[in-house]
């Protein structure tokens, strides 16, 4: 059994889709196909069964999933044991929501590059709920989660700090002139959003929600940049961690309310699965962490 097909029918068994697993791998569909009929005629068995546009596994093919798995992990550690005397070589993929990458990564991968330049890095933009099940499906290795409250067990949470957010507003807006604002001076304002399913939108509309507060418009893009130069443009008031805003709020193009209501109390978490193999490249990575911070 050659790594390529068993990487190949993993990856298939995982996203269900021939397609979108050569898409994955970068391959051709037809060099996919071919790969898992050329495992599929050595062991003498069907892996998948197809039924319309549907693909499952065949009971062989479950029954193969997890010497698949192991045989890939071993592999692996394999390779990465031979090469510990060198410096790690090889890939990392690392999820970050955008507001972290944009402010707290860049310093972390300047200096992760200069001492390991042989190391390619991949970076998946998403939110902590997305993250969960790339780390389960082994497709990252590592995920920055901004979240209320600690991963469970099935993650190892290898660093956790609070992340202050806050709401902010042109410096001119009528909220920005106030000593205090308060969820009902909300009331009716236009608001400019992360996507739903971001963390702490959804902690910003619970609170909305929990004092009944209607906002007269919503705007939503994933862009975290996008996010603050619609907001300069006096296009309502927005809700991020202020890690990501501290340039614009130095330089007064963005105000901070002076907000009197429930708290947002959120975690910046450095999270990895807790079956993961530490490669040589992650364990750098995560030293690299620890040593310079983040």
């Amino acid at each position: 059994m050659d790594i390529k097909q068993l990487n190949s029918f993993l990856t298939i068994a995982k996203l269900q889709s021939f397609t979108k697993a050569a898409q994955n791998l970068d391959y051709a569909q037809s060099s996919i196909t071919s790969q898992i009929k050329l495992l599929e005629n050595e062991l003498g068995v069907k892996l998948f069964e197809r039924l319309g546009h549907s693909i499952t596994l065949t009971a062989d093919g479950r029954n193969l999933l997890p010497y698949a798995e192991q045989i890939l992990k071993f592999s692996k550690e394999a390779k990465n044991a031979i090469g510990s005397s060198v410096l790690p070589c090889g890939a990392l993929s690392i999820g970050a929501v955008e507001s972290l990458c944009v402010t707290r990564l860049p310093k972390l991968l300047k200096e992760y590059r200069s001492r390991y330049p042989n190391v390619e890095i991949t970076i998946k933009f998403g939110n902590s709920t997305d993250f969960r099940g790339l780390l389960k499906d082994n497709i990252i290795d590592i995920a920055f989660f901004l979240e209320q409250k600690e991963i469970d067990g099935e993650f190892v949470t290898e660093i956790q700090f609070p992340e202050p957010m806050v709401i902010l507003s042109l410096p001119e807006h009528p909220l920005a002139q106030k000593e205090s604002v308060y969820p009902e001076d909300l009331t009716d304002e236009s608001m400019i959003l992360t996507e739903k399913g971001c963390s702490y939108r959804i902690l910003f509309e619970n609170m909305l929600t929990q004092y009944a507060i209607k906002p007269r418009s919503i705007i939503e893009t994933g862009n975290v940049q996008a996010i603050k130069q619609l907001t300069m443009s006096g296009l309502g008031i927005t809700f991020l961690p202020l890690v990501a805003v501290e340039e614009e709020f130095l330089q007064h193009r963005l105000a901070k309310l002076n907000w009197k209501g429930p708290s947002f109390e959120m975690l910046t978490q450095v999270i990895y699965h807790r079956n993961k193999w530490i490669s040589a490249p992650l364990k750098a990575f995560i030293e690299l962490i620890h040593e310079i911070g983040f």
